[in-house]
């Protein structure tokens, strides 16, 4: 591709077009960079917010784990029976493990699943209690999405549990 015929136009405009030709394709070109730099650089930002709060949560979590090892298994209780339902066996072991005000909401999850929504739950306490549904009631987490909710130890969970 010849650039020839641009110049040649070029050179055939009076010096004012000239001049308003070239401040008009410098600002394009400006305009342009801006267009690509901004949202690259709000991104950037965007994550570089992301890594230092998941490097928090990290030294958070690392600095607590002493504590969840050296705590334990919870201690056992009667066992469920039965005939006890995932439902009534979830309300039960969430209010025995303080998790009765975070415990927001349950739903069928496939065959013999159940979705549990826990909001504004102490880390410590949920994990305690998942691993405690485990051991002592052979419940299975299927699934589990846990998000931060403010203050650290702090989340919103959602998890899929799966019966005997």
């Amino acid at each position: 591709m010849s650039l020839q015929p641009l110049f040649n136009w070029y050179g055939r405009l009076a010096e004012r077009e000239q001049r308003v030709v070239t401040y008009g394709a410098i600002a394009a070109g400006v305009l342009a960079l801006l267009a690509v730099l901004l949202p690259l650089h709000s991104k950037l930002s965007a994550t570089q917010k992301r890594v230092a709060t998941k490097q928090a949560d990290l030294v958070w979590m690392q600095a607590v784990a002493p504590a969840v090892a050296a705590a334990g298994p919870m201690p056992a209780t009667a066992a469920a029976g039965p005939q006890e339902s995932l439902v009534v066996m979830v309300d039960r072991t969430a209010r025995e493990s303080g998790l009765a005000q975070s415990l927001t909401g349950s739903q069928p999850s496939g065959d013999g699943g159940l979705r549990v929504q826990l909001e504004k739950a102490t880390f410590n306490s949920l994990v305690a209690w998942l691993a405690r549904m485990a051991e002592q009631n052979g419940v299975q987490v299927e699934s589990a999405t846990v998000d931060a909710a403010g203050e650290p130890g702090i989340v919103n969970a959602a998890v899929v549990l799966r019966g005997r």
